[in-house]
């Protein structure tokens, strides 16, 4: 195939093609701000503004092309052969644009272009003088795939309607069958999006082509994060069209990707000169007798995130039987009903929280009344940093008031059928409208939410949120979301902002696991504590 070496190709095709273990890479604009998520309409407002404002709409086009080349070239270590599927719109300019970059650096590039672009096209014009073979139609295509090493697909952007009309969905459609029928098919890459799918509701055309590497322009689009798209899209990147920080349509728009460098920033610094005091005391309120290991897997995970200290209090029945199992943990033994929390051990957490930076309640709980009758008495006290978990979230459902008697910002982290019942909505409403409803929520209760499921969403209550580009049958098992809340509570306890607590820990998390799975060859026999081992080198990372 092409130019490229075997050995190189199938490097390429582990980076990309891994759906399983592969996370959507979302790269931060290196020049002003965190990548941004939104909807097709936003985006189409901020160009507007953009153009209004002195960046005209040539000039997008010219730098979404270049960023398009960029990271096209930045996958491979040298030119190869790339063919261009250029429809009319911008998308089709974007590829244009890219394919002469990459012509003039001594790539062989070529241009199937269909639809309506005359040779007065500027754009067309600048790439044949670069060097780029323009062909009219389509009669070569078998022939030109097989000799490329990259398809760029340029066809239709984010304003299609579907279904698709002629000629775009015969074209796509053959394009489609000569890479299922090729044994060593060339990568493709999406300009903006695959072309086919509608980047507002993630609805796709039968005839989408799936992409290796989708190099959205300025910000993702909310279709992207549904499913199936976001199994069309593969790697996904953010494309610079030179869009100024200075934008009020731009800096409006509160919505961001969870990514590795966000997570990054999150994560304190680690002094020369630190003690155990430096990095805090996280309070695991935790398990029962029939949840036992709720309480191990959160502490350890508030250890493996940097607390300095862990202390985990539970049912005093057992401390004996868990101790040995994390020996850097403290322990606080809790009175106990026939296994269960008892209403009287409030009394004694209270009294233990004088140094206690972050506190989590709820793994393992169950839902007895004593032990809700514990957690009312301890709520509406002065707690320190709280994030509240699982078995908690649905006893807090049964206490009047509930979120007026948390500290500022608590953390909760419910999946949608916590979320149902602390709301009333149905969790098939919930799954419709994920964004919106965490944010709706954090505003209304005043906390921060993390939505967890499929691209889990951290929405605070500033009216900001943030979602992971993530969707992984390597989260789905017992265990894993008693690591999440020991992660938050480990940061809160190292006093990371809530919001930005929550975010890093939701990136390490699901990070975690595509490690585990990588690791382990698959999903199905992965477990809780996998994902804890993969902890350290990640953050260390």
């Amino acid at each position: 195939m092409g130019s490229i070496p075997t050995e190189r190709t199938a490097d390429l095709r582990v980076l990309f093609r891994r759906s399983l273990f592969t996370l959507a890479l979302v790269s931060l604009y290196t020049w002003f701000e965190m990548a941004k998520l939104v909807s097709v309409s936003e985006m189409r407002a901020v160009e507007q503004a953009a153009d209004a404002a002195g960046l005209s709409y040539a000039q997008m086009l010219e730098n979404a092309g270049r960023s398009l080349a960029e990271s096209v070239h930045a996958h491979f270590h040298k030119p190869t052969a790339v063919l261009g599927l250029v429809g009319p719109g911008n998308n089709g300019g974007d590829t244009l644009v890219a394919l002469r970059v990459l012509a003039k650096g001594g790539w062989k590039a070529t241009a199937i272009v269909i639809g309506k672009r005359t040779k007065k096209d500027k754009l067309l014009a600048g790439a044949e003088k670069a060097g780029v073979s323009v062909l009219p139609s389509i009669k070569s295509l078998k022939k030109l795939l097989a000799k490329s090493s990259i398809v760029i697909d340029g066809l239709l952007g984010t304003g299609i309607r579907l279904p698709l009309g002629q000629p775009f969905d015969a074209m796509l459609a053959q394009v489609k069958v000569l890479l299922a029928q090729s044994l060593e098919p060339p990568l493709v890459v999406a300009v903006d999006c695959p072309s086919g799918m509608d980047c507002e509701s993630g609805q796709l055309a039968p005839e989408t082509l799936k992409a290796d590497l989708t190099v959205t322009m300025a910000a993702v689009k909310r279709g992207m994060l549904t499913l199936p798209a976001f199994q069309y899209s593969g790697t996904i990147e953010v494309g610079d069209i030179g869009l100024s920080g200075d934008l009020a349509e731009w800096a409006s728009i509160k919505r961001l990707m969870i990514d590795e460098p966000l997570a990054r920033a999150a994560l304190p610094a680690r002094p020369l000169d630190a003690h155990k005091g430096t990095f805090g005391t996280a309070l695991i309120v935790a398990g029962s007798r029939r949840f036992p290991g709720a309480a191990l897997l959160a502490g350890e995970a508030a250890y493996r995130c940097g607390a300095g200290l862990v202390t985990i209090a539970g049912p005093e029945s057992l401390q004996l039987a868990l101790a040995g199992h994390l020996r850097e943990a403290t322990w606080l033994p809790l009175p106990e009903v026939d296994g269960w929390i008892a209403e009287g051990a409030a009394s004694l957490v209270l009294r233990s929280l004088e140094r206690v930076t972050g506190m989590l309640l709820g793994p393992g709980f169950g839902r007895e009344a004593t032990t809700r009758d514990f957690l009312y008495k301890l709520l509406g006290t002065k707690l320190p940093p709280l994030v509240v978990d699982a078995d908690g979230l649905k006893l807090l459902a049964e206490l009047p008031a509930w979120e007026k008697r948390l500290p500022a910002d608590t953390v909760l982290t419910p999946h949608p059928g916590e979320m149902a019942i602390l709301t009333g909505l149905s969790m098939q409403e919930i799954q419709g409208r994920r964004i919106e409803i965490a944010e709706e929520y954090a505003q209304i209760w005043k906390h921060v939410v993390v939505l967890k499921g499929a691209f889990p969403t951290v929405a605070s209550p500033n009216g900001r949120s943030a979602t992971l580009p993530l969707a992984t049958p390597a989260l789905a098992r017992a265990g894993t979301g008693d690591v999440l809340a020991g992660l938050i509570t480990g940061l809160r306890a190292q006093e990371v902002p809530a919001f930005e607590a929550a975010c890093s820990a939701v990136w390490l998390h699901g990070q975690a696991g595509l490690r585990a799975a990588g690791r382990l060859g698959g999903t199905a026999g992965l477990l809780a504590g996998d994902l804890i081992r993969e902890l350290p080198a990640l953050i260390g990372r």
